[in-house]
């Protein structure tokens, strides 16, 4: 670290870690060359009065980085913007350290998404689970791993922040790769069916003034196979609220967001959600694209014109590179001075987890963490599932939120056990792990297993074609 980026750092002798001061923060942003996750920071911090510091931006592209560094340091606030050339000079004695990294190219994604569709398995993200999210979690462990290594010996007292799927297996492979990393990861999909539930609730009592923190949740489940058995406003009990929303809405769908908020390939009318509420008695807390993955093809997926008749779309990779590059120029844009940043709020909670972990408020949101409290009691420990949370000062508490109905369990233990398959597949080097998770996963498992095995190997080979450029 140098002299001239934090003055008057309070160290912590008996730990060597760092005591945090809201305005002498250092963040390290892995993947700092981000047009997403990043300008969606950058934007909360510099509306944030009561934090400052530094933050340092790496990334494998470097440009990107540097670009970003301009654009942050333009924006008014405490925070020096700086991008620095390698991935321990990012971290080091970092209070606060984020990842958003694209596990890859889009040309692999490419392959992860679109080679199933030649057998007739159609994915609608391809970045989780079913053959896709296979495939990119293979690729995902190792370099996750090597940031926990490098956490451990330069930042062990860091929080760390995943913002990158597959979620469950990035923070899954970081408490590989260093067991006391202070890691969770984060994910904004159930803000969605929040804000469905706040359109139900201000149109069933009337009003226009119910907001997405006046609905009180029990969040338990896998990311974006999450599930809210419990829901509240003011302390009346919504669930039967839902289930009249469920009956009117159940063949027309709802649309709780306009698109002008979402791109036409994320609108949904909540259908499925819906049918799953009606099959299980709970509420899904992920979005339609997600959900249905965790599902038996033939559910949701079955081909294109079915997925439309549910009410939700596939997103094609075509259309994610095209916006790339649209978010490319507007970078560019922005960095010779031709676009403003447009400062506004994220709906996110990222800012409030940092300050409650600075000391500036508690508060409670949802985290993937390992199951290691029993948060959800009928879950392994070593998986990674979501569920609330209590940040406060240096602590994060996750919340004990109960245990899945047996309904539910039988869909989400093939994925459990995809967590462990797919870590021990690279942890391993057990090729045949691969295997057993293509012939496991709901998408994928009544194809015969020769057919999976070719599969595989050739979404492997094409992955390969093109790997990802590392320090």
């Amino acid at each position: 670290m140098k002299n001239s980026e934090i003055a008057g750092r309070v160290r912590n002798d008996r730990k060597g870690g760092f005591i945090m001061k809201s305005k002498e923060l250092i963040i390290g942003y892995i993947g700092g060359g981000s047009r997403q996750w990043a300008w969606s920071l950058m934007g909360d911090l510099a509306l944030e009065a009561e934090l400052g510091g530094v933050i340092r931006l790496y990334d494998y592209d470097e440009k990107a980085a540097k670009a970003n560094e301009v654009i942050g340091n333009r924006l008014s606030g405490n925070w020096v913007y700086r991008a620095v050339s390698s991935l321990h000079e990012a971290v080091t004695d970092a209070d606060i350290i984020f990842i958003s990294i694209l596990p890859g190219t889009f040309a692999q994604m490419y392959s992860d998404v679109h080679l199933p569709e030649r057998m007739g398995i159609f994915q609608s993200v391809g970045d989780t689970v079913g053959p896709g999210g296979i495939i990119r979690a293979l690729r995902t462990i190792p370099p996750f791993i090597k940031f926990a290594e490098v956490i451990r010996d330069f930042a062990p007292n860091a929080w760390v922040i995943n913002l990158t799927n597959p979620m469950s297996i990035c923070v899954r492979a970081l408490y590989q790769g260093f067991p006391q990393i202070k890691a969770f990861g984060y994910s904004y999909e159930i803000f969605h069916t929040l804000n469905l539930l706040v359109k139900m609730v201000n149109l069933r009592l009337g009003r226009y003034d119910v907001g997405r923190r006046d609905i009180k949740t029990n969040v338990l489940g896998l990311n974006y196979f999450t599930w809210f058995n419990q829901i509240h406003y003011q302390g009346q009990d919504l669930m039967e609220m839902y289930r009249g929303f469920v009956d009117e809405f159940y063949e027309s769908g709802f649309a709780a967001e306009t698109n002008n908020i979402l791109p036409e390939y994320f609108t949904t009318l909540h259908r499925v959600q819906f049918d799953l509420f009606r099959r299980f008695g709970w509420i899904p807390a992920g979005s339609d694209r997600h959900l249905a993955e965790f599902m038996p093809g033939n559910d949701y997926l079955r081909d294109p014109a079915f997925v439309k008749s549910w009410g939700f779309n596939l997103t094609p990779v075509g259309w994610r590179m095209k916006d790339l590059a649209d978010r490319i120029e507007k970078g560019q844009r922005m960095v010779e001075g031709e676009e403003e940043f447009v400062l506004k709020p994220s709906e996110n909670d990222i800012m409030l987890m940092i300050k409650a972990l600075c000391g500036l408020g508690d508060t409670i949101s949802n985290v993937n963490l390992p199951n290691t409290t029993m948060q959800i009691t009928n879950l392994p420990t070593e998986t990674v599932v979501e569920t609330n949370a209590l940040l406060s000062k240096g602590s994060i508490k996750p919340v004990d939120a109960g245990a899945l109905t047996d309904g539910i369990l039988a869909f989400t233990e093939p994925h459990v056990l995809n967590q462990t398959e797919v870590l021990n597949a690279v942890v391993y080097s057990d090729g045949e792990a691969v295997y057993r998770a293509f012939g496991r996963d709901p998408l994928t498992c009544e194809y015969p297993e020769q057919k999976l095995r070719r599969l595989a190997d050739d979404m492997i080979a094409m992955a390969r074609e093109e790997e990802p450029n590392e320090e």
